[in-house]
C-alpha cells in the first residue's frame, strides 16, 4: 500500500514517531512537510517553526530507521497547501493523529470530487505524557516536556532566533 501522512514535525517527538511506527506497518511511506510557508499558517499557537530544510534533516534521519526496520521505502515531499500530496492518486491510506482526522475526511471530499477514491483513514492515538497531557511540539517548544513525554521543568523552552 501506499501510505501518506503529513505535519510540520518540529521538533519531531514520540507521537509522530508512532504514526511513523503505523504507516511504515501498512506500507510504503510518503510524509508531505510543511514548507516555510505553510507552516506557521498551520500553528494553533504562535511559536517559532525551524527552517523546512532543518525539519527534513531531522525527519529524514527518524524515517530511514523506522523504514529500513520494516524493509519499506519513503520519501518527503514539500507541502505548500494543507490538503497537500493526499488528493493525488496513488496514495490509498493516509494516518492522521486524532486532531487531524478530521481534515483527513476533508481531503476525501476533495478525492471524491475529483473522481478519485477516498483514502482509508488511519487514526493513531495520542501519546501521552509523564503528566497524562498529550505529547506535542508546542509543549516540548515551550519547555514543559521533552520529546519522549519526560517533564523537564527546568527547562525554559526553545530560543527565538535573532
Amino acid at each position: 500500500m501506499n501510505v501518506a501522512l503529513g505535519g510540520t514535525f518540529d521538533p519531531v517527538h514520540d507521537g509522530h514517531r508512532a504514526l511513523f511506527e503505523r504507516a511504515f506497518e501498512l506500507g510504503d511511506v510518503t510524509v508531505g512537510l510543511t514548507s516555510d510557508e505553510l507552516a506557521p499558517n498551520t500553528r494553533h499557537d504562535e511559536r517559532h517553526v525551524r527552517s523546512f530544510a532543518k525539519r527534513r534533516a531531522d525527519l529524514s534521519a527518524e524515517l530511514e530507521r523506522l523504514a529500513e526496520s520494516q524493509g519499506r521505502s519513503w520519501d518527503i515531499r514539500e507541502l505548500a497547501e494543507p490538503t497537500g500530496i493526499a488528493t493525488e492518486p496513488q496514495f490509498d491510506v493516509l494516518v492522521v493523529s486524532p486532531e487531524t482526522e478530521t481534515g483527513g475526511k476533508r481531503i476525501n471530499e476533495i478525492r471524491r470530487d475529483r473522481g478519485l477514491d477516498p483514502l482509508e483513514l488511519e487514526v493513531v492515538p495520542h501519546v501521552r505524557a509523564d503528566d497524562g497531557g498529550i505529547i506535542s511540539s508546542t509543549r516540548i517548544v515551550n519547555g514543559e516536556i521533552d520529546e519522549h513525554g519526560n517533564l523537564t521543568p527546568e527547562r525554559d523552552g526553545r530560543e527565538k532566533p535573532t
